[in-house]
Parts: structure tokens; sequence; C-alpha cells
């Protein structure tokens, strides 16, 4: 076999829009496999959809209740036996960010799966098109486009690229976020940012809808990187992103936001709460909002000063970050998301991993809320701390 190197070198030399291309005929020359899928996730995290010359030239596969759909979950390879053949499902991911699942359909040998061999050769082809798929989504639409299930709101397509992912992961800790409607969203957002002992986190719930909210998101979003990137402290990034948003719009449009902080080595953190996004924490079986003092939005006045604020996570911590659109939706019939009903969400699904949580919480919400239109849109993340291991 081809050392791994051979692999990722070939995807290199490819053109962006031709590296799956690439990699399905590596794949049936050196497994003699008889079909090579590549099935992306949807914006909403409900369907994973083939990838090919035009999208959605086939039927999407429902994440729910598949075998694909599991091997995405669950970030384990899956095995479905027919016949003669045995097609295997491997996740495609980097860094803990889940793009979607590789589906290989091989000639089935004596048992129900490949050797190990086999397989591990076939994870590190899917590993290194997910690398390669993050590069080349700079330069082609091809993989964007597969994604989606319908057509995004202009509003929409400017809040999906404005973020960072969906998921990450570390040694210290998981991440996982999921914004609704997909398709439609509005102002809300969040951003992540890691160094070798800081993870930055914000969550923004922007004013207004359509395009006005979105201008207003991308315009803090970018204030804060730029502040960030400087490598300012904490009060300051506020500072400069409540003076540009101010400036921009004089107090007309603000945004709400939290600001966040994590030193990796120790658990603590340095916080600021400018608005409406709020925090819970499940500690073992105990649920409980974490109190924090609400400061000004960004923007709404001129030079607000922004003090931040401390607390510490421990190992087995997990915190929801959760904005209005999901604890003010209220039913058909106007009855509001209770915190009793949001606290059992949280410890329902508890023995999800963090990736998973925000899709599980909001399509609770969406059985309280019901299938019309929302009236506002809906962050949920969700991180999991692990903490620090310890050094051997």
């Amino acid at each position: 076999m081809e050392r791994p190197g051979a692999v990722e070198r070939r995807l290199r030399e490819s053109a962006p829009h031709e590296i799956f291309d690439a990699l399905r005929s590596l794949i049936e020359r050196r497994h003699q496999a008889s079909a090579v899928e590549l099935l992306m996730a949807d914006y909403a995290m409900t369907r994973l959809q083939p990838v090919g010359v035009l999208p959605h030239t086939r039927p999407a596969v429902p994440v729910h209740g598949t075998a694909p759909g599991e091997a995405f979950g669950t970030q384990q390879p899956e095995y479905v036996r027919d016949g003669s053949s045995v097609t295997v499902l491997l996740p495609v991911s980097v860094r803990g960010d889940r793009l979607g699942v590789l589906s290989v359909t091989l000639p089935a040998a004596a048992g129900d799966r490949p050797t190990t061999e086999v397989l591990a050769d076939l994870q590190e082809c899917a590993d290194a098109l997910a690398h390669e798929i993050v590069v080349a989504e700079r330069d082609t639409d091809l993989f964007l486009q597969a994604r989606r299930a319908e057509r995004l709101t202009l509003a929409a397509e400017m809040q999906w690229q404005l973020l960072p992912g969906r998921s990450c992961s570390r040694p210290e800790y998981s991440l996982g976020a999921q914004l609704e409607p997909a398709y439609a969203i509005f102002g809300d957002s969040f951003d992540w940012s890691a160094a070798a002992d800081d993870l930055y986190l914000t969550v923004n719930n922007g004013m207004g809808e359509g395009i006005d909210a979105a201008l207003l998101t991308n315009l803090a979003v970018n204030a804060l990187r730029n502040a960030r990137r400087a490598g300012l402290a904490l009060s300051d990034q506020a500072y400069l992103a409540d003076q540009a948003i101010y400036g921009q719009h004089r107090g007309e449009q603000y945004l709400s936001a939290l600001l966040l902080r994590f030193r990796l080595p120790t658990g603590d953190v340095e916080i600021i709460d400018a608005g409406s996004p709020r925090i819970w924490r499940l500690r073992g079986e105990t649920v409980e909002v974490i109190e924090l003092e609400q400061q000004m939005p960004l923007g709404m006045f001129q030079d607000t000063v922004y003090v931040p604020q401390h607390f510490t996570v421990a190992p087995g911590d997990r915190l929801l970050f959760i904005s209005d659109g999901v604890y003010d939706a209220l039913s058909p019939v106007g009855e509001k998301y209770s915190l009793h009903a949001l606290a059992r969400s949280i410890l329902g699904t508890h023995e999800l991993p963090a990736a998973q949580v925000p899709r599980a919480m909001l399509e609770q919400l969406l059985g309280h809320r019901g299938a019309g239109p929302a009236v506002d849109d809906s962050l949920v993340m969700c991180l999991d701390w692990h903490g620090r291991p310890a050094a051997d």
C-alpha cells in the first residue's frame, strides 16, 4: 500500500473541486471498491447530502435512524453487509469538527468487516479528505453547495460564513454549537479561538432581523477578532467592539454578548456579560444558572467601561450558552419555554457528547414551539470541560 503521505499529496495536487474525485479513484484502485461516496452534513445537521457534480443529484440520508447517521453521530466506523459486499461508513472530521461521512463499498471478505489494515487505511483517507475540504472551501463552492438542503437567505449566508465551525475538541475541552432556523438565521452568532494556554469564546445576539442583524453581527465579530488578534485584554476587546458598533450606529443598534477567556491549565474563567445570552452549568446531576452582573450591550452607549468577572470550571463540568430565542420561545398558544423545561432538556442530554447536544436541545425546543416559522433565532453552545491532562 502507498504511504498515507501519498494520499495527502494526491489531494493537494488536485484542483479544489476535484479532490473527492481524486480520492475516489485512489480508493477504487487500491481496494477494488465498487462505490465511494461522500455525504456532507447539511446546515441543520439533520441530513447527510451526497457530493456530486451538481448538488442534490441523489437523495439525502437522514442523520437519525440510519447507519451513516450513526457513524456521523458516534464518530466511529459503521458497517452494512449486503450479500457479497460490505459498505464501510467512516466519519469525515477535522479537529473535532464533524463534516460528514465517507461511504466505501468493498467486496465482502470472510467476515462482515474489512481487515484492521484496510480500515486504518480508509480512515487515513477520510482524515486527509477532511483537512483538504477545509482548505478547498476557500476556492470552490462544491462542498458548501452539498451542505444545502434548501436555499439559504442572504442573512444566513453571511452568518454561516462568519462562524469558526460547529464543533471542535482538544484534550482540555470539547465544543459544539448550532443555530436555528439554520437556513434563515438572524443575528445570533458564536466564535472561538484557542492558543497554547487560552480559549476565547464569544456568544452574540444582535438586535433586528435579516440583513440588518447580519451586518451588525459581522461588524461586532470582526471588531472582537481584530482586538483579540492584537493581543488585547478581554475588557479592551469589549471596549473596542463597543466603540466600533456605537461609531457606526450611534446607539440605535447594539448587540448583546458574552465574552469569555478560559485558562486551559487551571480552568479559571474571565467573563464579560454584555447582554442577554445566559450560561447554565451541569455539575454532576445539578443544573444551575451561573449568575453574573449584566453590563451594557455592545454599542448602546459611548465609552462604556467593561469590568470582567471570574469563576472556575472543574473537570466534568458542562457549560451551556443559550440565547433568548431559546428561553423566551413561545408555544403556539403563547406559553413561554420554562426554565424547568430547559433544565430538563440539559439533564436529558447529559450522556451525549458536546457536539450533539445543541442539535438535540434545539429539537426539543421545536417540539415546544411547533412547526411554524420562528420569530427569533436560537443558539445553543455546549462546552465540556475535561481539564488539562497531567504531565507524564
